[in-house]
């Protein structure tokens, strides 16, 4: 099964060889990775998607959360949650076939982000599922190079978290009434 995980991290050199060494010597594959830093730079997240049952994933779990580095850990499994990965392809696209492109790319909310004589580079974001039949739509007109990002995630916001989101903090009521 698989699972993506998150690890909020301090944003120190080693620590990606730290977490990715603990992972390779338990034997898993990390699929999917994307590091970056988050709203506060002494932070990154981590955030990787990796194969296993949830047993041997929640003794992985609890390694990483044993790293001095890392802050907290997210198994995003039974979350209701927001992913995109994202794509820069390059295809080969001649005068007869550019159009023909250019409308799978619209059709699936990408961008042409650059144009040659004989190629297009498409940048696309989205699921898995998404990024995978854009490919292979694409195979057919010849896929000259192909890079992705990782997986990135977040949990979506439950409607009581939202509401209380919207709400102005108390502080800034009485400031407003006491003028």
């Amino acid at each position: 099964m698989k699972h993506v995980l998150s690890a909020m991290v301090m944003n120190q050199p080693g620590v990606l060889a730290h977490i990715s060494g603990m992972l390779a010597s338990r034997a898993f594959n990390i699929e999917s990775l994307a590091v970056g830093e988050t709203e506060d730079p002494a932070f990154s997240r981590i955030t990787f998607v990796v194969t296993g049952d949830d047993k041997v994933l929640d003794q992985v779990r609890k390694q990483l959360e044993k790293i001095v580095t890392v802050v907290k850990v997210v198994d995003y499994q039974n979350q209701d949650i927001v992913e995109r990965d994202l794509m820069l392809i390059k295809v080969t696209a001649t005068g007869g076939t550019r159009s023909e492109i250019r409308e799978m790319v619209e059709v699936f909310r990408g961008k042409i982000v650059d144009i040659g004589e004989d190629h297009v580079i498409v940048e696309i974001s989205g699921s898995e599922g998404k990024l995978t039949a854009f490919i292979n739509l694409m195979r057919p007109y010849g896929i000259i190079e192909m890079v992705r990002t990782g997986r990135v995630a977040l949990s979506r916001a439950s409607a009581l978290s939202i509401e209380s989101a919207l709400q102005p903090p108390p502080a800034y009521e009485e400031a407003v009434i006491n003028g």
